[in-house]
């Protein structure tokens, strides 16, 4: 008697048959919509603009901004007075006293405000993250605000407090009766270092704060109930990782001292000539263009070593 219902062997057949199907009709699919082909599934996409035409705007107003005035400034260095190209222009500048002292003196204000700078935020930083006190989230909020200040205006300030006529001398003066106060050292060399290091401390603290942050707390208390005194916590734990923020932010701060120019300016230090003062004093006062963009020249190749340096540092930080 026949069987009207289907046979069992057949349904796997038919399975297959649309399973092959369905491949098949995916294939073409995919041929029809592949990338690089157009509807009818011929021929490539075209192509479109090279990536390094759209660069060349950009680097156009670079070059024309920054890169060709900077680009005089080393033609007019070997440049003499009679418009001869020659060398003899840094050959009198680095004969010249001049120059040496504002090199000698450039330097080390810079490692000194890079080294105070460094022993100031180190200490601050640790205060701020570890020692819980009211408003402390307000004044690590405070550091990224203090990094915008101009620099003029931390001088200004403490002209305000240290000058000649300042609120020190001020209450001094009105205290003891005496014709002129004490404090006059901001016109010194002291007075530039104290400027610098108040200014640039927050470029130091910024890394550290964020390092200080990844510290697992769980490591200082672990050490604190083992018998470890604070002093050796930061020696021990703190410190080591704290060393890559410390070699980033004051590579920084040593670039950034190298070539301040209002701090100097405004304390009126007497006899304090960096690198940056004597290029304005060469170019502004004496109208002696040649050797200013020598000084200049100089300024420049130092701070782009020590540039490279920062860079290379501050990749080791983050890595």
């Amino acid at each position: 008697m026949p069987s009207t219902g289907a046979d069992p062997k057949a349904v796997p057949t038919e399975l297959e048959s649309g399973s092959a199907g369905t491949d098949r009709a995916t294939s073409q699919a995919g041929t029809v919509a592949a990338p690089g082909r157009g509807f009818s599934g011929q021929g490539p996409r075209p192509r479109g603009v090279p990536a390094w035409v759209w660069a060349l705007p950009p680097v156009a107003v670079l070059a024309l901004v920054f890169l060709y005035p900077l680009a005089l400034v080393v033609q007019q260095s070997f440049t003499t007075d009679s418009g001869d190209v020659s060398l003899a222009p840094y050959g009198d500048v680095f004969a010249s006293e001049a120059f040496r002292s504002a090199l000698g003196t450039t330097v080390w204000l810079a490692l000194g405000a890079t080294a105070g700078c460094l022993v100031l935020g180190f200490a601050l930083a640790l205060v701020i993250a570890f020692v819980p006190f009211p408003g402390g989230k307000a004044v690590a909020k405070f550091i990224d605000v203090f990094l915008s200040f101009p620099s003029f205006l931390i001088t200004l300030a403490l002209l305000f407090v240290y000058g000649s006529v300042g609120m020190a001398n001020g209450m001094w003066t009105g205290v003891t009766g005496a014709s002129e106060g004490p404090f006059d050292f901001l016109t010194t060399p002291w007075g530039v270092l104290l400027a610098e290091i108040t200014y640039f401390t927050p470029f130091v603290m910024r890394p550290l704060l964020a390092a200080f942050s990844q510290i697992d707390t769980s490591q200082l208390e672990v050490a604190s109930s083992l018998g470890a005194r604070t002093g050796r916590i930061v020696r021990q734990v703190i410190l080591p990782e704290a060393l890559p923020a410390l070699a980033a932010g004051g590579s920084l701060v040593l670039v950034l001292c190298l070539n301040e120019f209002g701090i100097v300016l405004f304390t009126g230090a007497k006899g304090v000539t960096t690198l940056p003062m004597l290029v304005y004093s060469k170019a502004i006062l004496e109208s002696d263009y040649p050797a200013a963009c020598v000084v200049a020249v100089v300024n420049v190749a130092i701070s782009v070593g020590l540039y490279g340096i920062y860079r290379v540092v501050s990749r080791r930080a983050g890595a």
